[in-house]
């Protein structure tokens, strides 16, 4: 019976699935007890009534530690989930501006983009050129400006305003402190 347990990133080879000739051994408080066959490891490891694990396969010979592994896997996945627990996800939120937006409804994007940068996200803002809108990139461009100056109080410009296609977009990021 072959088992791989994957422990993170690395794979894990338990007790009877360790086929080298000789391995060197480390206790299970980190002594080094040295060079043996790996059927000598395993009853040692048996006695103490632990398990024989290959922590290092790529070594010359592979180095195996005796340890309690159930243990040892909780551990490890406990330490995993308390690292996803602090990492923070930065979303990027959209803010879609149209070419002709009147003065509340800016306002509006205005608070929401205020909202969103104070949550610790970034803002992808957009306008969508319609039909003869096309031929006046420049109105876009005045818009974006007059947003990008009403948010430099609490956002800096990460990517200025670019046309691409028959959109123009504009990244901003929270001010660093």
């Amino acid at each position: 019976m072959w088992r791989c347990f994957n422990i993170g990133k690395q794979e894990l080879q338990i007790n009877e699935e360790i086929r080298d000739k000789e391995l060197r051994i480390i206790g299970s408080n980190g002594e080094q007890l040295g060079i043996m066959s790996a059927s000598q490891a395993l009853s040692k490891a048996e006695s103490m009534n632990l398990d024989l694990v290959k922590i290092a396969p790529q070594a010359k010979p592979p180095v195996c530690k005796i340890m309690d592994y159930g243990k040892y896997r909780f551990e490890q996945a406990k330490r995993e989930k308390e690292a996803r627990k602090n990492q923070h996800v930065v979303d990027v939120k959209e803010i879609r501006l149209s070419l002709n937006i009147d003065t509340h409804d800016f306002n509006t994007k205005l608070a929401h983009a205020k909202r969103f940068v104070e949550a610790g996200n970034k803002i992808k803002v957009s306008i969508r050129f319609r039909g003869r809108e096309m031929g006046h990139p420049e109105l876009g461009m005045d818009v974006m400006q007059k947003f990008a100056e009403s948010c430099a109080e609490f956002a800096n410009i990460e990517k200025p305003a670019k046309l691409e296609g028959r959109s123009m977009l504009m990244f901003l990021g929270p001010k660093t402190k």
